[in-house]
Order: C-alpha cells, then sequence, then structure tokens
C-alpha cells in the first residue's frame, strides 16, 4: 500500500526507465487526466520521455488543460516502444483502455490510485484509498522526488484534486489535500478560470442531456433511493459523450434525503451493456453495491457494467439496491458473474 518503502521502490524504477508510457482509465475525468498530464510533464522535465496517451476525443471539460496536445492519441500507439508503464486512478487492468492493456501486460508497470477497491498489480503499487485524488498521490511522489512544478502541472493538479474531492467537499478532503492545494497555488493556479470552465460553463447538447436525465428522474423507496437514465438514442441524437454527461448522478443526489443515488446510461457502441454510476451517503458504501456487479470505486463513489439491456440492468441493480437496504447484500459470486457483470468505474 501507500508507504515509504514503495515510494522509493517508485523512485528506483523510474531511475531505470527512459521511455515511460503513462495512461489512465477509460473516458478518463478530471483527476484521470490531471495526474496523466502532470505526471508526463515532471518526468519530462526530469529527463525522462514521458508520454500520457487518451482517446483524445472524450476529454470532456478538462480537455482545456495544457498538455492536452501532447498526448499520444489512443490509436497512434500501435508500433512505439517503451520500457515502463505506468497507470494512474485506475483500479484495475481492465479499465485500462484496451490500446494500452497490451504495454501493461508486458512492461514493467507502476500503479498510483486511490480506488477503496484497488489491487496492487505491476512492478510496483502506490494505493491510498484515504487519499482524495490520484492527484493528491501524484502531488506526494513529486514532493518526494524533488520534481520541478510549474503552472501548467499545478493546474493539471489542481483539476485532479478539485473534480475528485468535490471542490473540496467530499469525506475524501484531509488535511493531506489542502496542503497540497495551497502547494499548487503558489504556482499560479488561475482558479477563478478554472472554476468557470468546469462548473459554470456547459454546452449545448450537455445541457439537453441533462433536461432529458431530469424527465427520467424516478424516486423510490420513500426518497431514500433516486435514479434516472440516459440512453444510446439520447446520446446519439444530441451528439453527445459520456463526458457531457459526467455530473448528471448529481440530479438524483439533489433529491431530499437521498441516501443512494444511481445513473443508468448506455454509451453509443456496439456492446449490449448498461453502465450504472452509483453515489451514496451514511451509512451505506457504494462499493458494496458495485462489486456486486464486478466494479469498483469509494466508499461513496463507484461504479460497475452490467452486460445487458436496460430493463435488465435496472431489475439486476434495483434488486441489489433492495438486498442492501434490508442488510441482504451478498458479495460477488458465481451467479453474479453468470447474468454478466463487468467492471467499471465511479
Amino acid at each position: 500500500m501507500d508507504d515509504r518503502s514503495n515510494y522509493t521502490a517508485a523512485k528506483e524504477l523510474l531511475a531505470k526507465s527512459k521511455r515511460i508510457l503513462i495512461s489512465g482509465h477509460l473516458s478518463p475525468d478530471g483527476d484521470s487526466l490531471g495526474s496523466m498530464i502532470a505526471l508526463a510533464r515532471m518526468l519530462t522535465t526530469a529527463g525522462h520521455e514521458a508520454f500520457a496517451t487518451a482517446d483524445v476525443h472524450a476529454l470532456g471539460k478538462p480537455g482545456f488543460l495544457e498538455g492536452v496536445a501532447d498526448l499520444i492519441p489512443l490509436r497512434r500507439l500501435k508500433n512505439r516502444k517503451f520500457d515502463l508503464f505506468v497507470y494512474v486512478d485506475c483500479a484495475a487492468p481492465g479499465r485500462l483502455p484496451p490500446e494500452v492493456r497490451p504495454f501493461a501486460e508486458k512492461l514493467p508497470t507502476l500503479t498510483i490510485d486511490h480506488h477503496a477497491t484497488s489491487v496492487p498489480a505491476g512492478a510496483v503499487s502506490i494505493i491510498d484509498p484515504t487519499a482524495s485524488s490520484a492527484g493528491e498521490i501524484v502531488w506526494r511522489i513529486a514532493k518526494w522526488m524533488e520534481w520541478r512544478l510549474d503552472r501548467a502541472t499545478a493546474e493539471a493538479l489542481w483539476v485532479a484534486l478539485v473534480t475528485d474531492s468535490g471542490r473540496f467537499a467530499y469525506d475524501s478532503t484531509r488535511p493531506g489535500t489542502l496542503r497540497a492545494a495551497c502547494d499548487l497555488l503558489k504556482y499560479g493556479v488561475r482558479t477563478a478560470q478554472i472554476n468557470d470552465i468546469l462548473y459554470c460553463s456547459f454546452a449545448a447538447k450537455a445541457i439537453e442531456l441533462k433536461r432529458r436525465a431530469w424527465r427520467s428522474l424516478h424516486i423510490w423507496k420513500n426518497r431514500k433511493v433516486a435514479e434516472v437514465t440516459l440512453t444510446r438514442d439520447d446520446f446519439r441524437e444530441v451528439r453527445g459523450t459520456k463526458a457531457d454527461a459526467e455530473d448528471v448522478i448529481e440530479i438524483p443526489r439533489q433529491v431530499a434525503r437521498n441516501e443512494i443515488a444511481l445513473f443508468f446510461y448506455q454509451i453509443p457502441d456496439r456492446t449490449h451493456e448498461t453502465r450504472v454510476s452509483i453515489r451514496t451517503r451514511e451509512p451505506w458504501d457504494a462499493t458494496q453495491l458495485a462489486t456486486r456487479f464486478g466494479g469498483g470505486g469509494h466508499l461513496r463513489a463507484a461504479g460497475c457494467t452490467v452486460k445487458g439491456g436496460m430493463a435488465i440492468a435496472k431489475r439486476q441493480v434495483r434488486k441489489a439496491v433492495r438486498e442492501m437496504l434490508e442488510g441482504k447484500l451478498k458479495a460477488l459470486d458465481e451467479p453474479a458473474k453468470d447474468k454478466g457483470a463487468g467492471p467499471n468505474g465511479a
């Protein structure tokens, strides 16, 4: 787990590596993208050839960050050579983009993560479930390694911190989170401008997806549970992506007395999967519900993928929610796997 011996091991591993590939999870959010960009910039400044990679068409609002132009598009990874693979903010290799999984399988690997369900993997793992974000851990590593930061790097880490900590409002915000934030401010982070981009400005297609999600709002269990839905047709008709619906989960969370919020959605692809974002309030553990379907995440924010249509997914997840509320929910078992559960993030 996250201790000094792992930091030392990471330092030794990096010292032996010249060309480094860095990835986050599928459809990177602010924490994943910000951590990748910051890490690539600091490693490059430290003398390595470091490259971050992502689907450049699915970055959403954090795509404004300086350093996005330096990303290697996933489709251009083929035949490139690296001697170390680093993945950040990704609880399991199965959540990596398919294009980078061969690198995770063949190269020495450094894992940096903060998910409660993350399992140490690869040559070295730095995992701290108490951290607000992967960005907070990357900042710790930077201080340990005595890497140099600049404004662009600090802004990437700032986006990682504020998006995953709910602008420092979630339970994951600890004294260390604010120490990291205070340090980043020294580099001239444009906090007001970043806040406007992330939280006060929305494209028409994102607003339309929210409107449709509001219309789908379903409340049950005496307001304890609320859910919203977006179908493949919704995404296709507005030409939107998951990045345009990043904060739709906040709609059911706004219901008074809500304890469990669910967002069912199907992105326009050729699979028959339904994805589920989960948010909880005390006393419920979101990972308990997500792991029932092979997913994972955090105590209050998790996600999973059900291999089935919307009706099947809702039926299975609602049943699991009822069992959780009644204290009868069991851990993931073989029968559940046979029903088509698959890994996903929050």
